[in-house]
């Protein structure tokens, strides 16, 4: 059983990105520039811009965070939006999500001009992303590609079980790995909360992604013996071993199941600093205007 290490490959990306960046600023060029809309005080959602703030300094690109009380209005929300998207000096930025109940995250989305969307959420990427064109992946499902290929893990051929069908994470994957593609070209099936025959289906896995958001919902009888296991699970729980209260988990019972697999991503540490990276190599494709 090999760990699948997320931070340690996320670390030698962001390597490469700085020394990009290096190259760009010698050259006279303009340096990526990414901004961040945060809305409310979302703990998880200041906790992940944060990073992202802190990602951009480690590689050298401009950041911009701008924050509003969670009572901004959706129009003045899809004002700001749209500044973002006439701003020259902006190369992409995102709307970190979730959004108050009163605004549509639906038209916050489909408002961020597709150039910029560096979230890759943009139903013009993910219909790009689908056929195979240029377009910005959304970052979670770009992190669990680009850890297949670190690894050198094969896809080729092989049963891919997906489970969980979000538009985030679960179907961009599924579509990204049954593509033709060198780390594609797998036979995909995506499980979700109606699947009768889940654990059977999840038994005949080469490799199992679980992306369900449910703690440890994945045992070590839902694992066939050298399976490759993708966790993208991250739920904060209830612990008294932690000073904070409380400890991340993954959707893989991890001590159980991580005997059974050839490769397996662990919680935190895996998928989670990949997601990161994603975004500031969508922002370097956005600055380089390599998509679009």
């Amino acid at each position: 059983m090999q760990i699948i290490d997320g931070k340690k490959i996320s670390a030698e990306i962001k390597e490469e990105i700085a020394r990009e960046v290096e190259e760009i600023k010698k050259s006279g060029k303009k340096v990526p520039h990414l901004a961040a809309v945060l809305v409310g005080h979302d703990g998880g959602s200041e906790t992940y811009v944060a990073h992202k703030v802190k990602a951009c300094e480690q590689v050298g690109f401009k950041s911009t965070l701008i924050r509003f009380e969670d009572n901004i209005t959706e129009k003045e929300l899809l004002a700001k939006v749209e500044e973002l998207n006439n701003d020259n000096d902006i190369d992409g930025f995102i709307v970190q999500l979730p959004l108050p109940k009163h605004i549509s995250e639906e038209k916050v989305i489909e408002a961020v001009h597709p150039k910029k969307d560096v979230d890759g959420f943009h139903p013009i990427n993910v219909g790009r992303m689908s056929v195979g064109m240029p377009s910005f992946v959304s970052a979670t499902p770009a992190g669990i590609i680009e850890l297949l290929k670190r690894y050198n893990i094969k896809t080729s051929g092989k049963h891919c079980v997906v489970l969980g069908r979000s538009n985030i994470v679960g179907r961009p994957v599924s579509i990204l790995l049954s593509q033709k593609a060198d780390f594609g070209n797998a036979t995909v099936t995506v499980c979700h909360s109606r699947t009768p025959n889940l654990k059977e289906i999840a038994l005949q896995a080469d490799i199992l992604i679980a992306a369900l958001g449910v703690p440890e919902f994945v045992t070590a009888d839902m694992v066939k013996e050298g399976a490759v296991v993708i966790d993208v699970g991250t739920t904060r729980v209830k612990s008294d071993k932690t000073k904070s209260g409380w400890k991340l988990k993954g959707d893989v019972k991890f001590d159980e199941v991580a005997e059974k697999c050839s490769y397996i991503t662990p919680v935190p540490g895996g998928v989670g600093p990949m997601t990161i990276v994603s975004l500031l190599k969508n922002t370097l494709l956005a600055a380089k205007g390599d998509i679009y």
